[in-house]
């Protein structure tokens, strides 16, 4: 299966995982097609960012939730109706794991596909 991020994000947040603060994350919109098949996950992965410079993404702080499965192909329609459920979602996501994303607090601007 062909797998797409069709958004993404990274913002200033507040997470402890592991024993280590995780001080930014990255959101994303990701789509899986295949053999007739679409899928729409919504996702975030925390990651300390030390510094500014600082964008290495940590793989043991992601949490992900399936927003659609079903036969068909990529919509922008159907992209937009999940683009605007994406921050409650996650926000569900993150107060299940004890973070928090601060979406008035860009580190850089978003990614369309």
């Amino acid at each position: 299966m062909d797998q797409l991020n069709v958004y993404e994000q990274y913002f200033e947040a507040d997470m402890v995982y592991n024993g280590r603060a995780r001080r930014a994350a990255k959101v994303m919109l990701i789509c899986e097609s295949g053999d007739g098949r679409i899928r729409y996950e919504a996702a975030v992965t925390f990651f300390p960012h030390e510094d500014e410079e600082d964008y290495l993404v940590t793989s043991d702080a992601y949490f992900s939730k399936t927003l659609y499965d079903a036969k068909g192909r990529r919509s922008k329609a159907r992209e937009a109706v999940l683009m605007e459920e994406l921050k409650s979602e996650l926000d569900t996501l993150c107060s299940e794991n004890g973070a928090n994303v601060f979406w008035e607090k860009p580190l850089r601007e978003a990614r369309f596909a």
